[in-house]
């Protein structure tokens, strides 16, 4: 999947989302565009330009107006206007409508593997600035390095044999290891991965 990195797939300091692990887990490539590079993404972007044209949205009421507005405006590119040999979008790729099978929540359940989340994320390494009580936030927790790293800039990796967070200068020299406790397969499946703010996880000391 290619993705911006707006809601639900960025924002999370560098580190892939709830949705997006979840997506990993199940063997889904991901891709995320540069930030501020539409053109990278055009088709997907010029469709939702149509569907604001379409649908004027400073013209609706209500949310829900908008919402049916956009509705009928897919229903309308999809379904009725021609676009591909005078065909619409839905006819000329009507085996994009289905793909037949059903949904089993048993199946998803065994094709899951926490395996390539971890391994995913063993190939990043993403920037952190130590604050001023010595910290580093890593989905949302605080993770203490010291205060004598306060104001230095550090790297967060996983190592994906332990399932460890590995915090290093920016020398490549190791500071702090800590549990990854949010990279269970239940906290990711149920997108859960991020603490709620205000509530304390007992990983700031």
């Amino acid at each position: 999947m290619r993705v911006d990195n707006g809601t639900p797939w960025g924002a999370t300091g560098g580190l892939p989302t709830a949705l997006a692990l979840w997506l990993i887990g199940l063997g889904v490539g991901m891709i995320w565009n540069p930030p501020r590079t539409p053109r990278r993404n055009g088709v997907v972007e010029r469709s939702q330009d149509v569907g604001q044209d379409w649908a004027e949205p400073g013209t609706c009421a209500t949310a829900a107006e908008l919402q049916a507005r956009l509705d009928d405006v897919d229903r309308l590119q999809r379904d009725e206007y021609p676009a591909i040999g005078g065909l619409s979008r839905r006819a000329a790729y009507a085996g994009l409508a289905h793909s037949g099978r059903r949904y089993r929540r048993r199946g998803e359940v065994r094709a899951w593997d926490l395996g390539r989340v971890t391994t995913w994320l063993s190939g990043l390494s993403v920037p952190r600035r130590v604050d001023v009580n010595g910290k580093v936030s890593v989905y949302d927790r605080c993770h203490w390095v010291g205060r004598g790293h306060v104001g230095e800039s550090v790297w967060v990796s996983l190592d994906p044999e332990t399932t460890e967070w590995v915090i290093m200068d920016e020398r490549g020299g190791v500071l702090k290891r800590v549990a990854a406790a949010e990279l269970t397969a239940e906290r990711i499946c149920r997108l859960a991965v991020s603490r709620e703010r205000g509530t304390p996880t007992g990983d700031e000391t």
